[in-house]
């Protein structure tokens, strides 16, 4: 099963590393950008995933996660901001190099944007002094 869509609603994703061209090399140790079949750029940034919890609890251990991007996301992001994903999804995979297996989880999206900010919280009611 490939390209599975995956909820990360409840995820803050923070950019590691601006988006950028994705670059592969080829069979003669050229690096060449990365196209899909019908030969659009594709885009790769790294994400840090971390668990979003409610206050006064504590979010367990979060992942960097490289995702591929299928459209250009544009100019405007910088390291440190919180993004959502457009239409993720993910895919598992298992590579077999020279007698070792690899295996793990691939992300892939058709597009970034900056995350709306987190709510405020409601001030406190101030009390009326006597």
């Amino acid at each position: 099963m490939q390209n599975l869509p995956v909820i990360l609603s409840g995820w803050k994703l923070t950019l590691v590393d601006p988006p950028e061209r994705k670059i592969r090399e080829d069979e003669r140790g050229n690096l060449v950008p990365v196209t899909d079949r019908d030969g659009t750029a594709q885009f790769v940034v790294s994400l840090f995933a971390k668990l979003a919890v409610g206050p006064g609890q504590r979010a367990p251990k979060g992942e960097e996660i490289k995702v591929t991007l299928t459209a250009d996301p544009g100019e405007g992001f910088h390291e440190g901001q919180r993004v959502e994903l457009i239409d993720p999804q993910v895919s598992p995979y298992q590579v077999e190099n020279r007698g070792r297996v690899s295996s793990g989880l691939s992300f892939k999206a058709a597009g970034l944007k900056p995350a709306d900010p987190a709510p405020m919280p409601a001030p406190m009611p101030r009390e009326k002094s006597a």
